[in-house]
């Protein structure tokens, strides 16, 4: 928590204002009792109307001051807590978008949202509490210790027996509830999981008809997210009672011994009121320290996860000197390249050795799972080597700056991925200065002009959110166009075609091989037809090069390839 509390650099002007306000409030708050007692002592007693007037207006001007504390206070803390949220959730966003794919997938999706959202919210409110709270209870316990003794040393000596229970019975309570409060976050994160693959599942539960097996997960994370904060506010349902309870029996016990030294003449009414109103104000500034303890399990445990993402290693990062430019363009070179997953037995790739050149096509292909997209994803360093090198126009990519490196690149990812909002500006996005003719051009190429001009808007047509308004085919040349549009050195395509007819696969094939012929092309392939006219063909065979040349080369030197390609082809086309 205190680690999260030093990120509110920006807020201290407003805190230390807080400090002063909430100062002044309960300087007037222990000053009313004081006033009380002369009203009742001098004011009533001797009956000096004057003096009752006089010590009433004063009285009148002190609440209000506490009053304008009070509200002024709020809205500060308020202001500092909102602020604090704010700033936290871009500081948890930021960090998000920064870890590698390796990072993000150790954490998932859905605990990433959950503490984007309902830890955030925890320790916000949190926050706004304790500042109203922590500052303003120790100022009026002391101040109203110091009071009650002035006023009647006697008296005040019960506060030296309730004052231990209470403390005795929050640190009691809390230290049961905080290890639950970390079990419902986990809860939470589990429903989260569950929900979100509801969702985006939806079509696949129907077509198979698992509703219920789905229901009866959901309803078993439910229950446990039921049973568990059940547990955590039975628990601290002790709490206000057995403050009450201690409340209540302090008064009792004021009363009665403030009745007995009245009696016996050692002690005035106003003294005996006033010292009442002080152990109160003691009491219930200590029952405001169980709100925090109520709300400090939870905000504690959402803090730690917090912390877990923002303090999180990045396993891909900028170096400190970026080396310079090469004067090379678009030449990309794997040299006995190696990738280790951490904690996994065997590589995933191994010994890959070759080079890419600006009007080449390097077409990669293979058996499922044999490491061809993780290949491609090395060269935009979604993942780091963990042995050899991926140069970049003759520079390891460690040595060059993420932004610099990527901006060398045209990326079409296997799962074709479009944003909510229009065509316009999916395609776009690949270059935010793009003009409406450059836009239009990276569309024809992809073969994706004609079903635009069909949509109602044409480039405004909406595209709903991850593209379910599309289908596959027109999802993938939106994305192969959103690439288009940047012009880059480098086009990575990672099995981007597969949901395209032939027709289609043909015309676009020949309207990128026009576009692209400055520029170096990479293009990892299920279909062999596909790739038939590639400079270079690498196959891959569980995570190693098993085979490189192009298609007759390979047809007559590396099995792996022949049986691939006799599998897709009929025998009379595998030689043309």
């Amino acid at each position: 928590m205190f680690r999260l509390l030093a990120r509110l650099k920006g807020s201290w002007l407003r805190i230390i204002l807080l400090a002063a306000l909430t100062l002044a409030g309960v300087y007037s708050d222990l000053y009313l009792p004081s006033l009380m007692a002369r009203i009742i002592n001098d004011g009533i007693t001797g009956g000096d109307q004057r003096l009752i007037l006089l010590t009433g207006a004063e009285m009148l001007l002190f609440a209000l001051l506490g009053v304008l504390c009070a509200v002024s206070s709020g809205i500060l803390s308020s202001q500092v807590s909102m602020g604090f949220g704010r700033d936290l959730r871009g500081a948890v966003f930021r960090k998000t978008a920064a870890l590698s794919l390796t990072e993000f997938e150790s954490f998932g999706t859905a605990t990433l949202i959950t503490r984007t959202t309902n830890d955030i919210n925890q320790v916000q409110m949190f926050i706004m509490m304790a500042f109203r709270i922590l500052i303003r209870a120790p100022l009026m316990i002391v101040g109203g210790v110091t009071m009650a003794f002035t006023s009647s040393p006697s008296l005040s000596r019960v506060v030296l027996l309730s004052v231990p229970a209470l403390v005795v019975t929050v640190v009691a309570v809390s230290s049961v509830a905080l290890p639950l409060s970390g079990t419902i976050q986990r809860s939470v994160d589990r429903v989260n999981r569950i929900l979100r693959e509801k969702l985006t599942g939806l079509r696949v539960e129907r077509a198979f008809g698992t509703e219920e097996y789905e229901e009866q997960r959901f309803d078993g994370a439910n229950r446990d997210l039921t049973a568990v904060s059940i547990r955590m506010h039975r628990t601290m349902s002790v709490l206000m009672p057995a403050l009450t309870l201690i409340m209540s029996f302090t008064q009792i016990s004021l009363v009665w011994s403030g009745a007995v030294q009245i009696d016996a003449g050692n002690l005035l009414v106003g003294d005996m009121m006033a010292v009442i109103q002080y152990v109160m104000q003691i009491m219930m500034s200590l029952m405001m320290f169980t709100m925090i303890f109520v709300m400090a399990p939870r905000a504690v445990a959402s803090a730690r996860r917090l912390n877990d993402v923002l303090e999180a290693p990045e396993a891909i990062a900028d170096p400190l000197s970026p080396a310079p430019d090469t004067g090379l363009r678009g030449t990309v070179e794997f040299r006995d390249v190696s990738l280790t997953y951490q904690g996994a037995e065997k590589p995933v790739l191994e010994g890959i050795s070759f080079t890419a050149r600006p009007g080449e096509t390097t077409a990669i292909i293979g058996s499922t799972g044999s490491g061809k997209s993780t290949l491609v994803n090395l060269i935009p360093r979604f993942f780091d080597a963990t042995g050899g090198a991926v140069l970049v126009d003759g520079v390891d990519v460690r040595q060059l700056e993420q932004k610099q490196l990527r901006d060398k690149i045209g990326f079409v990812p296997q799962k074709a991925l479009l944003f909510r909002g229009t065509i316009r500006e999916n395609i776009a996005y690949g270059k935010p200065t793009a003009t409406d003719l450059e836009i239009l051009e990276a569309a024809q190429t992809a073969q994706a002009l004609d079903f635009i001009q069909q949509k109602p808007g044409g480039l405004e047509a909406p595209v709903a959110q991850l593209g379910q308004n599309f289908s596959g085919g027109q999802k993938q040349r939106l994305s192969i166009a959103r690439a288009l549009v940047r012009k880059p050195e480098i086009y990575i395509f990672d099995d981007s075609f597969s949901a395209l007819d032939a027709k289609t696969d043909a015309a676009l094939r020949a309207a990128l091989k026009r576009t692209t012929q400055d520029a170096t092309v990479l293009i990892v392939a299920q279909k062999v037809s596909t790739i038939l006219d590639a400079d270079r063909i690498i196959v891959l065979d569980g995570g190693g090069c098993v085979g490189m040349g192009t298609h007759r080369e390979l047809l007559q030197s590396c099995p792996v390839y022949q049986e691939i390609v006799y599998s897709q082809m009929p025998a009379e086309e595998v030689g043309a």
